[in-house]
């Protein structure tokens, strides 16, 4: 409805014509894993009695897909759904199917679209937790968490022995000499510098409020003070292993035990000249040595 002045200033209450428009029943749809599902979507009379209407989807890493094309269902989506008079119904869903599915809607040069977002509920797995077992005071520490199957993704609570661990420890006296980060979306549990305090059992929780909530396995982490004593030992040591190493070699050398490098002599070779042709022959008819052998 539009509201129009006229001239006269009197407010004249007009009607307008009635846009292209799509409508959906519910943007946001939930279901459990395995069981049916209708996405609702209707659209003006604009359109026309016999519109194009088409389905998209789009998973969380934003590659779309199409689902219903060309009034026909395609490719993995044949068998799965049925394309009804006001929207799509799945027969089942699985933790796939979780998404946008965008109902486009074109006919009579008009054109509409709105979305629907289908989330798939599925309880959370046992989470897989990396925790070291030994690091160093000052260092820094990660522990991480993550559930691959809860939808929607879970977030996650840690726990130092037994005791859940809150993510802003400057806000609970308890906790306040404890300097961590915690993320409860990502799971990270982060040490800038740890110290003996940090040393405990530690464990996750995933929880996305279907089923129950899943817990990890507790491992220990023990914070230990940098030996440097035993570095200082250490270097030493390598240090008397290299000098006795050098000793031995100049030793050994100075009594003769290394071989002497081989001198070599040249060796002298007899090199034979050949006669010249007047030495062999003076006239007489007689050969005469002129020519030797040279050493």
């Amino acid at each position: 409805m539009r509201f129009m002045r006229s001239k006269i200033g009197h407010i004249c209450f007009c009607y307008g014509l009635h846009a292209f428009t799509v409508t959906v029943a519910n943007p946001s749809v939930k279901v459990k894993e395995n069981e049916g599902v209708d996405l609702k979507c209707s659209y003006s009379a604009d359109f026309g009695s016999s519109p194009r209407v088409e389905w998209k989807f789009r998973d969380h890493k934003g590659s779309q897909t199409l689902v219903y094309f060309d009034n026909q269902p395609t490719g993995k989506y044949v068998g799965r759904i049925t394309k009804y008079e006001g929207g799509i119904r799945f027969n089942k869903v699985t933790r796939t199917d979780t998404g946008d599915y965008d109902c486009e809607v074109s006919g009579n040069t008009g054109y509409d679209e709105k979305t629907i977002r289908l989330t798939v509920l599925v309880p959370p797995s046992k989470p897989v937790s990396r925790i070291p077992t030994s690091v160093t005071t000052g260092s820094n520490a990660l522990l991480t968490c993550l559930d691959v199957d809860g939808s929607p993704p879970s977030t996650y609570i840690w726990y130092k022995d037994n005791t859940p661990l809150p993510v802003d420890p400057t806000k609970f006296p308890n906790f306040k000499n404890l300097t961590y980060k915690l993320n409860s979306n990502t799971g990270n549990l982060e040490f800038a510098s740890v110290s003996k305090l940090d040393t405990g059992s530690y464990f996750c929780e995933a929880n996305n409020g279907e089923g129950v909530p899943q817990r990890g396995d507790a491992v220990r982490m023990e914070v230990r003070d940098l030996n440097v004593g035993g570095i200082v030992a250490g270097v030493i040591v390598a240090l008397l292993a290299v000098g006795l190493l050098l000793f031995g070699l100049w030793y050994a050398k100075k009594k003769g035990y290394l071989p002497k490098k081989a001198e070599s002599k040249t060796k002298q070779q007899a090199v034979y000249t050949q006669p010249r042709t007047d030495d062999m022959d003076d006239g007489d008819g007689e050969f005469r040595q002129k020519s030797s052998f040279v050493v």
